[in-house]
């Protein structure tokens, strides 16, 4: 993995210095990835744009999710008969989407991985209290010796992903096996939710005191 491709919490640029840890992580900010941002941030994103934005979002911090999956050395031959020393995923990976906006990540993932296995998890939160509460849950039987990528977008509170996480831990999930994959994230959430579980890696693309909270609506175009 180069070192340039992701910045660690030290490196935040939308908000004041903060030390989230070593396993919190952050996409490389390029003009690319702000612009984006700054896309499914504006109101006046029509539906169509909005999906196909987030759907580029989506796959950059899919991709780099996927570089913190273990790898081994291989040797392939090629078309021309040469020996070339290559890398392979190690086998026990899996996602966990938390529906039902972490569903709108999983065409991303499975344009990089086709076969990896999804499992789902659905956490009820309060709109006025942020109480949330697990709904409904189904994972691949073996997942407690899987790496789990787990994908939920848009975490204001931490609140629904912290529900996930026990139920990942409820099944013999390992903590430092899992990675969350996000694209938005409030300061508040990170701290939250790292100091829960300090082993969990966090994978996203911005920091900011406002999450965009209309994600899931827009894209599902349930708004």
């Amino acid at each position: 993995m180069e070192p340039d491709l992701i910045q660690d919490s030290l490196k935040v640029d939308t908000v004041e210095d903060l030390d989230f840890g070593p396993k919190f992580k952050k996409i490389k900010s390029t003009e690319n990835v702000r612009e984006l941002q700054t896309v499914l941030r504006d109101k006046a994103t029509s539906r169509s744009d909005f999906v196909f934005y987030a759907d580029r979002l989506i796959r950059l911090v899919v991709e780099e999710g996927l570089n913190q999956l273990p790898y081994k050395d291989c040797e392939i031959t090629t078309p021309t008969g040469c020996k070339y020393d290559g890398l392979v995923y190690e086998k026990g990976n899996c996602c966990v989407s938390i529906m039902r906006s972490g569903e709108a990540m999983e065409q991303g993932l499975r344009d990089c991985c086709r076969s990896i296995r999804i499992g789902k998890i659905l956490v009820h939160s309060d709109e006025d209290t942020h109480d949330a509460k697990v709904v409904y849950s189904k994972l691949p039987p073996d997942i407690a010796y899987r790496k789990v990528l787990l994908m939920y977008p848009i975490m204001s509170t931490g609140n629904t992903v912290i529900k996930a996480l026990h139920v990942l831990k409820e099944n013999k999930v390992l903590e430092k096996n899992i990675i969350l994959l996000n694209l938005f994230i409030t300061p508040q959430a990170a701290k939250t939710v790292i100091a829960k579980f300090p082993d969990l890696t966090i994978l996203t693309s911005e920091v900011h005191q406002v999450a965009p909270n209309h994600f899931g609506q827009k894209y599902f175009g349930t708004a």
